[in-house]
């Protein structure tokens, strides 16, 4: 069990570091970024609300105290990842970190469901 605690901390602290550099790009490069949406056919007046759920996800998962606010955490990053691989994949780009992070979220997920349970009080 302390090698999937282990695994368990490394990757989520992985999706978290990777989810909080989006976001802070996001924050501090708004035109790049915005460019980047506008070159991918996405709206760039999601680029704000976007980056604060994305914190907010990353303090979610971290937190962990509810059960729904956790799997819609997940599966927010989950759809965001795929999402953004598959418009960065139409768009010709090279592989990016949306293609690595995915295997990281399942797997966060998953131990964090062995390690981390979330305690229900009935």
């Amino acid at each position: 069990m302390k090698i999937k605690k282990i695994i368990y901390w490394i990757v989520t602290l992985g999706v978290c570091g990777v989810f909080l550099y989006s976001a802070n790009m996001y924050f501090t490069n708004y035109e790049m970024v915005q460019g980047f949406f506008k070159m991918l056919n996405h709206p760039s007046y999601l680029v704000y609300p976007l980056a604060t759920l994305k914190v907010i996800g990353v303090i979610i998962i971290l937190w962990r105290k509810s059960n729904w606010l956790t799997e819609w955490a997940y599966a927010g990053f989950f759809f965001n990842a795929i999402l953004a691989s598959v418009a960065h994949y139409n768009a010709g780009h090279d592989i990016g970190l949306s293609y690595f992070v995915i295997p990281l979220i399942l797997t966060s997920y998953f131990l964090g469901k062995k390690v981390r349970p979330i305690k229900t009080s009935n």
